[in-house]
């Protein structure tokens, strides 16, 4: 998910017990003066199998080149060697350390308390430690907009999501959607199933034939590596589906009709320029709707992808409505991690 891709534990065979690592280019005479900052990025994954990581990448080179700071990006090869990428970085005097996801949580709760003096950042969870600062998604803003967009475009009043596993953090996911669904389509049933994984296609792929053979014609994909089964059952059954991270409907507009937005390069690069200038604090910070953390493609943010017939114009327009409604106050979605 988006799920985060988020919550990916794939891992590309790589190189056994090394990490690869990746500079910013040296800022040229038109880039912003030299910082003596150093940010380092230690991600649990080689770049290429999330998506997310990708994006991470990519906001803190920007970054890096906007204000001048040397940052680094260091791909563990092996999940084992999270813990010892950390300790390399903070060894080799990094100024802010960032790291990622669920899987960082253990090995930076150990490192941050051996070292109160480095600090760190981790984004798309939370470390409650005095010198680190957890970037967090609203995911759940993004979740009800597709879930509204889903009941005003259902043409069975049934839909389906393919969720990673019944844990609390999916909630985000499946409880938000079907608040979304209920709240313009009181009538629509939702069919939930757990892969039980998160890099799983091959039973998300059955879990969303199963949920169109019931009568879903639109299937949320919430499970990680295993959206790329649901697109292709997609593609197979002719049910319409979303994915989540990125804008996937460029992939197959046919079947991809939405996708739900987790902005990992802008916090990445929003992390990097509070450091920068000096605005930085531990503790919590969210992104939502609000500050483009999260978002939908057609509704909040724009896309080069045709607007896919099942979801009509006038369903955009309405699904904005509420997007506005959110972001202005008017509407107060809560958190289903704290209901």
């Amino acid at each position: 998910m988006m799920l985060v891709c988020v919550f990916i534990l794939a891992v590309v065979a790589g190189c056994g017990n090394k990490s690869e690592s990746t500079d910013t280019p040296a800022p040229n005479a038109t880039d912003a003066p030299k910082s003596e900052k150093k940010i380092a990025i230690v991600l649990p994954e080689k770049i290429g199998v999330n998506p997310f990581f990708q994006l991470m990448d990519e906001g803190a080179k920007e970054a890096g080149k906007e204000f001048g700071v040397q940052v680094k990006t260091i791909e563990s090869t092996d999940p084992n060697m999270l813990e010892q990428n950390l300790r390399a970085a903070v060894s080799d005097k990094y100024d802010l350390i960032i790291t990622a996801t669920f899987q960082a949580e253990d090995a930076l709760k150990k490192l941050a308390a051996e070292n109160p003096d480095q600090q760190f950042a981790i984004v798309d969870t939370v470390v409650d430690l005095p010198n680190v600062r957890s970037v967090t998604f609203r995911e759940y803003e993004s979740s009800y907009l597709v879930g509204a967009a889903a009941g005003l475009s259902t043409k069975t009043n049934k839909v389906g999501i393919v969720a990673a596993a019944d844990i609390p953090m999916i909630k985000k996911w499946t409880v938000s959607f079907q608040e979304g669904l209920k709240a313009t389509n009181p009538d629509a049933q939702c069919l939930i199933g757990y892969v039980g994984g998160f890099a799983d296609p091959a039973k998300a792929k059955e879990i969303a034939i199963q949920q169109s053979s019931q009568g879903a014609d639109f299937i949320l994909g919430a499970s990680a590596v295993g959206d790329l089964g649901v697109f292709e059952a997609a593609k197979e059954k002719n049910f319409y589906t979303a994915g989540q991270d990125i804008d996937y409907t460029g992939n197959d507009p046919d079947h991809i009709v939405l996708s739900q937005l987790k902005g990992a390069d802008a916090v990445t690069y929003a992390t990097i320029k509070d450091f920068v200038e000096g605005t930085f604090k531990p503790g919590v910070i969210d992104y939502g709707l609000k500050e483009k953390g999260v978002g939908v493609p057609f509704i909040t943010h724009e896309t080069k992808t045709p607007l896919n017939p099942f979801i009509t114009q006038e369903t955009v327009d309405k699904v904005k409505a509420i997007a506005d409604d959110i972001i202005s106050g008017k509407l107060v979605l809560q958190d289903p991690l704290k209901q």
